[in-house]
């Protein structure tokens, strides 16, 4: 048995717009002829595929097994067909990236009007959500995250390494002794991390540690959802807290503290599905990405020096 392609065209527009009446305005056809078209692709396979009911149609168990092998192959249709003109087309188009939160407002965005200026031609929707968003099915065509991807079909390059050191502001150490040693933070307002932590490696290491190390209570100070949270309560003086050095370096005056313990990092990748290898907005971005860390514009410095702190203030004990 042979089975008509248009049919199944009209089929997947009928699955994706929910009703004949939709699937005829974005295909260009009448809802009659839609619903002649179906029925036919019935008859062929000798099954129903839908059930009509007076609030709109229902797949049946039969359709629902059509309708997921139509999806996959239209949409792996399209994706080749994407991937045929981007690999000779120039760089031109939309990337949807997505990243997380704190990646994006602190390193991502800052640097993307000298990307808009070599490419003009090129568009980005940026989605920052703490959450994986699935690039498989397009919910996004390119991430940036801070760990590797867990889906082995991805193509995956590493781009930076990030610490993530202590800090507090200067306001905050301004009154209270500069800690000399890891275990002197356990003596702090410490600001953590509330929200889920899969998503953002070691986002809790510092009440983590101290907690074994130190005894302290399993609650913080202050406990914040987000990275860009947390920046803001350390640098309005509220605590102590670790935070990636990218998000450090949009803040001057925050020091970081005991720098000579050991801290954990973030690994920051770039993840894309393998069929958008060969896209040129994908390859210019990839580019740019790579040229902006190996300029050392990666916001990795520490945010001050705390020896900055002794002369700004006469009432603090430095302890160095």
């Amino acid at each position: 048995m042979r089975v008509d392609w248009d049919k199944l065209r009209i089929f997947y527009a009928v699955v994706e717009a929910g009703s004949f009446t939709h699937a005829g305005e974005k295909l260009g056809l009448s809802q009659s002829t839609v619903s002649r078209q179906i029925s036919s692709l019935e008859d062929d396979l000798r099954v129903q595929l839908f059930n009509r009911r007076a609030r709109g149609l229902i797949l049946t168990e039969q359709g629902e097994t059509l309708a997921a092998t139509v999806r996959e192959v239209f949409e792996k249709l399209i994706t080749t067909q994407e991937s045929l003109r981007d690999s000779t087309a120039k760089a031109t188009g939309v990337i949807k990236l997505t990243t997380t939160s704190e990646f994006g407002l602190y390193w991502l965005i800052p640097r993307l009007e000298r990307f808009f200026v070599q490419q003009p031609e090129i568009d980005i929707q940026v989605l920052l959500d703490d959450t994986d968003l699935d690039l498989n099915q397009r919910e996004a065509d390119v991430a940036i995250r801070v760990h590797p991807p867990r889906q082995p079909d991805l193509i995956q390059r590493h781009l930076a390494t990030f610490s993530i050191p202590v800090y507090a502001s200067q306001d905050y150490l301004a009154d209270r002794r500069i800690p000399r040693h890891f275990r002197d933070l356990a003596q702090h307002q410490v600001i953590s991390f509330s929200g889920d932590p899969l998503m953002l490696p070691h986002a809790n290491w510092l009440r983590k540690a101290l907690c074994k190390r130190q005894h302290m209570p399993s609650r913080s100070h202050l406990e914040v959802n987000s990275y860009p949270a947390m920046a803001e309560a350390i640098s309005e003086g509220l605590g102590v807290g670790a935070m990636p050095s990218y998000v450090a370096a949009s803040y001057p005056h925050l020091v970081r503290l005991v720098p000579d313990h050991p801290v954990p990092a973030l690994e920051l990748y770039l993840v894309y599905p393998q069929n958008l290898k060969a896209s040129m907005r994908l390859i210019m971005l990839r580019n740019f990405l790579l040229n902006e860390i190996s300029l050392g514009n990666i916001g990795g410095t520490d945010a001050c020096n705390i020896s900055m702190i002794a002369k700004s203030t006469s009432r603090t004990t430095l302890e160095i």
